[in-house]
């Protein structure tokens, strides 16, 4: 286990993979932990380095109050520091490409190219995440669960996957505090305007079936970023990397080889 202490805040991360080899640096989605990314990593090469965490407030990270975007960027940055990663391509899904976008913002020279997964320039209205982090804090995870894996994962998915009772334990033990404050950080983030100035290299990834962020809406941030390729994965909801973690891993391989 390994944990890097920020202040009185722990953060869990997993870094692994050679040290000289290409940094691939993960950010997942709101109501999940670094474990996410699980699937995926199989069927990538071992020769990347990949580092992966768990957001503050999710899996094993502490909270430590209020933390905007931006805040959840600079977590990022603190960590690259700790393991000694200067520069990475950097992959995040839904909220992970938001705290991807900020980190570019604040710090562009330490990311070489970008993934974008199942994410946007801004995601949902003031009047959506009121009413789920209301509903949340009274009620709990349970209340939204079913909602949410409908707009995470395909029908066929949901009925057919062995591993599907794994992705809901995980969803519905994230801690209310963590997923609601989160759910504000995401309320708040809009980086609209920003889009012009991501010159980094990005691959835009999203699923056909995507409830949370559909396709419609990818491919308008797509068009916002100079520099963007838009995927769309077909049989595919919200999570590709658990969904379709083989096509998933091929588009960001060639990726990384073609820039």
């Amino acid at each position: 286990m390994d944990v890097f202490r920020i202040g009185t805040r722990a953060l869990h991360y997993r870094d692994s993979g050679p040290r000289d080899g290409e940094a691939l640096v993960f950010s997942n989605s709101l109501g999940t932990d670094f474990r996410i990314w699980e699937p995926m990593l199989d069927h990538m090469s071992p020769d990347f380095r990949v580092l992966r965490y768990d957001t503050a407030g999710h899996g094993l990270s502490d909270l430590g109050g209020e933390r905007s975007i931006e805040d959840h960027a600079n977590d990022l940055l603190a960590l690259m520091d700790h393991v000694g990663i200067g520069r990475a391509t950097l992959i995040g899904l839904s909220v992970g490409g938001l705290i991807a976008q900020a980190l570019i913002k604040a710090s562009p020279q330490r990311v070489a190219r970008v993934v974008f997964c199942d994410t946007a320039h801004k995601i949902g209205t003031d009047a959506i995440w009121n009413e789920r982090i209301a509903l949340i804090e009274r009620m709990g995870m349970e209340a939204v669960a079913d909602a949410t894996l409908e707009r995470w994962f395909t029908p066929e998915f949901r009925d057919k996957a062995t591993t599907f009772p794994i992705w809901r334990s995980m969803l519905v033990r994230t801690p209310v505090a963590g997923y609601c404050d989160l759910g504000r950080a995401i309320r708040d983030a809009d980086f609209t305007a920003d889009c012009v100035s991501i010159n980094v290299n990005a691959l835009c990834v999203c699923g056909a079936d995507d409830g949370s962020t559909p396709p419609a809406l990818m491919q308008n941030f797509a068009s916002l970023l100079p520099n963007a390729q838009y995927v769309e994965l077909n049989n595919c909801g919200h999570i590709p990397c658990v969904e379709q973690p083989h096509q998933l891993s091929k588009h960001i391989q060639g990726f990384i080889l073609q820039s």
